[in-house]
């Protein structure tokens, strides 16, 4: 018997990544500004936050590539709290620069200033005396350990990726494991009061949230970075040679939007290998983003049955073949750890009846995206009145695309006729209201938008854009952007459309 979800349950919520709060700070943190946003959710008749990943970030700041599946990004952590706490002084943070624009985040400046910040709260804590720190520790030592490890040897080795390091380390020898052990206890000791700091203040930002009626979905991607000490740590389970390089990598497949399709770079899983440790690795890491959050949106979840594998040899995304994934066998056990967590499978792109028939079997819901639907064609699967059953969320648009301000913007009028008609409105500034109350007019479950396209935003507030590096993962919303008649507007489609 299929477990009864409770997004079945109309709803509502907004997608705003944490780094994209409001600061002093430079990029958004777990402090005042993120609870006054959970108060206007609850302003709004709002029932979901969604956020991205918030796994710490490596080369490229994107934070689906992590340097690991479990752990949280420092940069979250909020100053202000440990400044409250006596474990920093304002004068002190306040010396550092941060940036200098308060809608961007300038990742090269965060990263030279953050970490000698938390490393002086550091040296002042006394958690490794307080019982909810080794409480910590205990649970979380199928992971924490190693993380910390990977870390501090990585800054020894100026921070180059681990396959890079000398051979011993590299390999995990144990006379190599224990001599880091040893020689770089402090450091080992940082990162785990980072960790313990960030999930702390998470914990009571969540409660805080779900004590109001919020619930947090929470985004993880199917696959993991390199460099990442997942892959170091856990090599054989993924598709490694004898000097633990990758043999295959992911991405999917040249499209009408690239002709060269995408080469994501990452390792790919070895399945046969995750199988016959009974996914255990999976089910800690679903156990651990269930305490996390109240759902799970599992990107990519078409990789799941069957993904795309490119030999690494080659720069693009042009040769490569499908291969068969896991499917019901990793599900099951995805249900069988997260506890009283839900899903919501990413199902966009190629989605073959195989992916339907799983998403069907496990009751899960999958995703619509309007930006999508007005090709022209009535029949159009993103289009409302297509919606075969309302177990679905329904975005206006996700991270990876244009706003819809964006998009719209650059079409001609001939080419708008269809989404005129179908919107009944005339003008392209109407364009993204006349969008949400669509969304919030339909039978899906749960309608959810970017923050940026609530604030009629255009791309230059663009979340992502995939393929290129260096102007990804930087918005920020602008202390009291998101206005009282923002609110008061969102309240009222709410209560219009049932999805109180």
């Amino acid at each position: 018997m299929k477990k009864e979800l409770k997004l079945k349950r109309r709803g509502a919520g907004i997608l705003l990544p944490i780094s994209s709060l409001p600061s002093p700070y430079g990029i958004g943190t777990f402090g005042e500004e993120a609870y006054r946003f959970v108060d206007q959710l609850v302003e709004a008749k709002q029932k979901y936050w969604q956020v991205l990943p918030v796994g710490p970030t490596s080369y490229g700041d994107s934070p689906y590539q992590s340097f690991s599946a479990f752990s949280g990004n420092p940069y979250f952590i909020d100053l202000d709290i440990l400044i409250d706490e006596g474990l920093l002084e304002k004068n002190e943070v306040l010396a550092y620069n941060w940036g200098e624009n308060e809608s961007d985040i300038d990742y090269a400046t965060i990263y030279q200033n953050r970490f000698k910040v938390l490393r002086k709260a550091f040296e002042r804590s006394n958690h490794k005396d307080i019982e909810e720190y080794k409480e910590f520790c205990a649970q979380n030592t199928y992971w924490l350990d190693d993380y910390s490890l990977y870390m501090a040897v990585k800054c020894t080795f100026d921070n180059q990726e681990w396959s890079l390091w000398e051979e011993s380390i590299r390999n995990r020898e144990p006379e190599a494991v224990a001599k880091y052990q040893k020689e770089l206890k402090d450091e080992i000791d940082f990162w785990k009061f980072c960790q313990y700091k960030f999930h702390e203040q998470w914990k009571k930002l969540k409660q805080y949230a779900n004590m109001r009626g919020v619930k947090i979905i929470g985004d993880i991607p199917l696959y993991v970075a390199m460099d990442s000490a997942d892959v170091w740590v856990h090599g054989r389970l993924f598709e490694l040679d004898e000097r633990k390089n990758p043999i295959n990598v992911a991405g999917v497949p040249p499209d009408a939007f690239s002709d060269t399709g995408q080469r994501w770079g990452n390792p790919l899983y070895d399945w046969k290998a995750m199988e016959e440790e009974n996914f255990c690795w999976w089910r800690e890491r679903m156990k651990t983003n269930a305490e996390l959050y109240d759902i799970i949106r599992i990107d990519h979840f078409i990789g799941v049955v069957r993904y795309y594998s490119i030999p690494v040899s080659c720069p693009t995304a042009q040769v490569g073949k499908w291969r068969q994934g896991p499917g019901a066998k990793l599900t099951d056990a995805i249900k069988e750890s997260i506890g009283d967590s839900e899903i919501i499978a990413e199902d966009l792109g190629l989605v073959v009846p195989s992916v339907r028939r799983l998403i069907k079997k496990t009751g899960w819901p999958g995703m619509k995206i309007l930006e999508f639907g007005f090709d022209g064609n009535a029949e159009n699967d993103n289009l409302p009145h297509n919606y075969k059953t309302s177990n679905c969320i329904v975005y206006g648009g996700t991270h990876d695309n244009e706003t819809l301000v964006g998009f719209f913007e650059k079409q001609k009028k001939e080419e708008l006729n269809y989404l005129y008609s179908y919107l009944n409105i005339k003008r392209k500034k109407d364009i993204p209201d006349a969008i949400i109350r669509l969304a919030y007019a339909s039978i899906a479950d749960t309608a959810i938008f970017q923050m940026q396209d609530i604030l009629h935003l255009d791309n230059k507030a663009r979340m992502n854009l995939p393929g290129t590096l260096g102007a990804n993962w930087r918005w920020r919303m602008k202390k009291g952007q998101f206005t009282e008649e923002h609110v008061k507007s969102l309240a009222k489609l709410v209560g219009v459309f049932g999805r109180e």
